[in-house]
């Protein structure tokens, strides 16, 4: 079973990336959460498999929290979807080592690309 962590302040957002992540990843758990400080605790609590994370939302943005994350597990499987699109606020990500980064919206064909990277990565560990 394959735990997936979706943090993103919007709801609409969650459920599109759910639905569409529950159609190509068979065996998975789906775990929300709203903000960057409750997602945090979620990744403690949950340590799931994959986090995808939303950079634009209030309290802590995502960029702070792959920040806090990578600094408590450098491992951490994560996957930007966002609306922010800039240049350099994707390069900083990137140097953070996240697995792929994907502009909204997440749609079928983004999330076959994703899941071919995890499955690789999967592949990868057996």
């Amino acid at each position: 079973m394959i735990k997936i962590l979706i943090v993103d302040d919007s709801v609409f957002s969650q459920k599109i990336t759910a639905n569409i992540l529950r159609k190509h990843v068979e065996q998975s758990e789906i775990y929300f959460s709203a903000d960057g400080w409750d997602g945090l605790k979620k990744y403690q609590e949950l340590k799931p498999d994959y986090v995808f994370v939303d950079l634009l939302m209030p309290g802590l943005d995502g960029q702070s929290l792959i920040k806090l994350i990578k600094e408590s597990d450098s491992t951490a499987n994560i996957i930007v979807v966002t609306a922010d699109v800039q240049n350099h606020v994707r390069e900083e990500i990137e140097n953070f080592h996240i697995m792929s980064f994907i502009n909204k919206p997440f749609t079928d064909e983004k999330a076959q690309i994703i899941c071919n990277i995890m499955k690789e990565k999967d592949n990868g560990k057996q």
